[in-house]
């Protein structure tokens, strides 16, 4: 068992809360038993460590069986040392190490997507894994994420996702004209969503391929990206509404897309 909350294992994970150790190791944190579970079904590969406090052990006893069927190390700590590993307050007894990676837009072109997100300039954490979450709800191909927005890989982040970061391509640092112009080139429309949009989100035909263009929290698109994009879209809300926050948004948009780009 792990007891030691100042070795170097335990510093070297929780070194992993800040960016530049992450980009350095190339490793994520994953803390919490939905995320862990989703990771070694879906990524099971590219999870290095398992750690795991002993009531954690008894109460996921299936999550560490799937762990160790496919031969991930897991390592039994005890409650200091998984609170000294992980950035959260209340961790709840289960802590992976994750290799990172990311698509590239070339191979989600390349599938031939319905529906896509693209946010720029996104940097709240909490509204990125929100949105990643929604995507993965709703059906969406991948969610594709400008320069200048948050890292996908940042433990807030990734725990807003609930594991959805592991179902779905996640492409990140993209050049928003760059990316704009390989869509459309595709053929997917882009509907740029914006509270000033002339056109209502209950007229705008959804059933051709097409990404959902959203901006920043607090100034939302640029006119020039606006200008760009095929329809500048809102979403219908009661008078006395002044706006929706990002994520609210950006569930409602990929709820009315899922019916119509749901594939056979």
């Amino acid at each position: 068992m792990l007891t030691n909350v100042r070795s170097d294992r335990v510093k070297s994970v929780r070194s992993l809360s800040r960016r530049s150790a992450r980009e350095r190791a190339g490793r994520f944190v994953v803390d919490g038993p939905q995320g862990v579970r989703e990771a070694i079904r879906y990524a099971a590969q590219r999870v290095d460590d398992l750690y795991v406090t002993s009531a954690a052990l008894e109460r996921h006893d299936a999550i560490v069986q799937a762990a160790l069927e496919v031969g991930i190390r897991v390592h039994e700590t005890d409650d200091a040392v998984l609170e000294a590993m992980s950035d959260t307050e209340s961790p709840q007894g289960l802590l992976a190490v994750v290799a990172t990676r990311t698509a590239t837009l070339d191979e989600v072109l390349a599938a031939d997507p319905r529906l896509v997100v693209l946010l720029s300039n996104v940097r709240d954490p909490g509204n990125a894994g929100t949105v990643i979450r929604g995507a993965d709800a709703f059906g969406a191909d991948a969610v594709l994420l400008t320069e200048g927005s948050v890292d996908v890989f940042s433990p807030k982040v990734v725990r807003s996702t609930a594991g959805s970061i592991f179902h779905l391509p996640v492409v990140t640092g993209l050049d928003v004209d760059a990316t704009l112009d390989a869509l459309a080139r595709h053929g997917i429309r882009l509907f740029a969503a914006d509270g000033a949009g002339d056109t209502l989100l209950p007229d705008v035909d959804v059933g051709l391929p097409h990404a959902w263009v959203m901006g920043n929290e607090a100034w939302g698109l640029p006119e020039p990206i606006r200008a760009r994009c095929d329809d500048v879209v809102r979403v219908p809300t009661h008078e006395r509404v002044e706006s929706l926050n990002l994520a609210m948004a950006a569930t409602i948009c990929l709820a009315t897309s899922a019916g119509a780009t749901r594939r056979p």
